[in-house]
């Protein structure tokens, strides 16, 4: 049975808790005034005696009665007055005790206590408020709170600013009056190409959510990323300026030297007997540097153009056997794993799989080493690794960085495509030494289907 059900069977008592109280005082001591007036009116007393006794035992026993009932009530209505008042959110109130630390003295303490604790509960949470308000109206990051009607709760100086109206005018109104139901849909995180009444632009989008009152909400994060992607895009630009401006420094320098060297070579009269030879190896220089400027901005060229990958389903066993194979310098052993299959794009895998187990291979011949590869399921991730005998890493922070490389004629690009390509296949790359041993481990991370 529910308790709701136990409290309708329970008897309702008639009288009110004062008055059974009161019947309780007088109920105690009515046995003993009845003995005395039994025993005062049966002996030889005077009738003015037994009247005068019989009025003073009857006042002294309702006098303590009522005494009794009052000494009982007045601490409960105490209480209750403190609890009222707690209940309506006034916690300056406190009880007054006595100094005998009696029983009552401990629950007005325990009350008072219990008002300095939600007191100090309040303060705390007015002061992170304020604050919550004060940091949320100096960002300038746009903010909204939705209810579950789509009702906008909340908004930040930045929201106001984004929709050109004051928050007295913005509250209250749904998210399509507003223009913001398509910013509550769809995945978070994702930035998107628009124009609000504070200004256009490309935007990125958070969304989350919270209970308040037991109903949902949604919480409506708007950064306006157009600056950001301008700084970017500059920094991106002098990283290039400045990788271009280094390799054409490069090669026009000793260009530009043999150059002249060459032309005060013609001009002298008469000729040198030897002049042929000297302008045949300026010559040939100037051809080389010519030749590696052209390497350069072909490689810079297949970096910046490559495309998007084709999917198709691709057997990983197959795929890691076929790029084992083709390397001829040294013997590249495989472990096998579990019969798997991935989407991806064969050809973009197969040349990613290449330039890691040609890596290794240079790395390996260096020490004598060995290579060796194995694949492994990763809950829905599919891990390859490529292991080498070689030196190992010096340092890491540079190995993704284009057009840096360690190794005579290496380009500085092998690592930075296979790293393009994990990522557009949604994986990743790692390199990192291998625990324990020699040499160095490449870690590579696909989407299972």
């Amino acid at each position: 049975m529910s308790a709701a059900g136990q409290s309708r069977l329970k008897p309702r008592h008639r009288f009110s808790f004062e008055t059974r109280l009161t019947l309780m005082a007088l109920g105690a001591g009515f046995p003993a005034i009845v003995a005395c007036l039994i025993l005062l009116w049966a002996g030889d007393y005077t009738e003015k005696t037994e009247w005068t006794v019989s009025l003073i035992l009857v006042g002294c026993w309702l006098g303590c009665a009522f005494t009794l009932r009052e000494r009982l009530i007045r601490p409960l209505q105490t209480v209750s007055n403190l609890l009222a008042a707690l209940q309506e959110g006034d916690y300056s109130i406190r009880a007054r005790g006595s100094r005998n630390m009696d029983a009552l003295d401990e629950v007005y303490r325990e009350v008072n206590l219990l008002s300095q604790t939600l007191q100090d509960q309040r303060l705390g949470a007015l002061e992170a408020t304020a604050l919550l308000r004060t940091v949320m109206a100096e960002i300038d990051v746009a903010v909204f709170t939705f209810d579950h009607e789509h009702r906008l709760r909340l908004v930040n100086r930045a929201g106001e600013k984004l929709l050109g109206q004051p928050a007295q005018r913005l509250l209250g109104r749904r998210a399509d009056e507003l223009g913001l139901a398509d910013c509550l849909e769809g995945v978070s995180g994702r930035p998107v190409q628009r124009s609000f009444p504070g200004g256009a632009g490309r935007w990125g989008i958070r969304l989350g959510s919270f209970r308040e009152g037991g109903l949902p909400h949604r919480l409506l994060v708007i950064e306006d990323l157009t600056r950001t992607l301008r700084e970017e895009e500059l920094l991106a630009w002098k990283r290039l300026v400045r990788v271009l401006g280094h390799e054409l420094n490069n090669s026009l320098a000793p260009i530009r030297s043999i150059a002249g060297s060459l032309a005060q070579l013609i001009e002298r009269e008469p000729l040198p007997v030897d002049w042929r030879e000297d302008a045949h190896k300026g010559l040939h220089v100037v051809a080389g540097r010519a030749e590696s400027l052209t390497r350069f901005m072909e490689s810079y060229a297949r970096l910046a153009r490559l495309p998007a990958p084709q999917l198709g389903s691709v057997d990983v066993g197959t795929w890691i056997e076929r790029a084992a194979g083709l390397e001829t310098r040294v013997a590249v052993s495989v472990r096998r794993g579990p019969e798997l299959t991935v989407r991806a794009d064969r050809d973009q895998l197969e040349q990613l799989l290449i330039n890691l187990v040609g890596n290794a291979t240079d790395a390996s011949l260096e020490t004598g080493g060995r290579v060796s590869m194995e694949w492994r399921r990763e809950t829905s991730y599919l891990a390859v690794s490529v292991f080498d005998e070689g030196h190992g890493l010096s340092g890491t922070a540079n190995l993704f960085v284009p057009f840096y490389t360690t190794k005579p004629g290496g380009s500085g690009i092998g690592l930075v495509l296979c790293r393009q390509i994990a990522e557009a296949h949604g994986g990743d790359l790692v390199l990192r030494n291998r625990a324990g041993e020699r040499g160095c481990e490449a870690v590579l991370r696909l989407p299972l289907d």
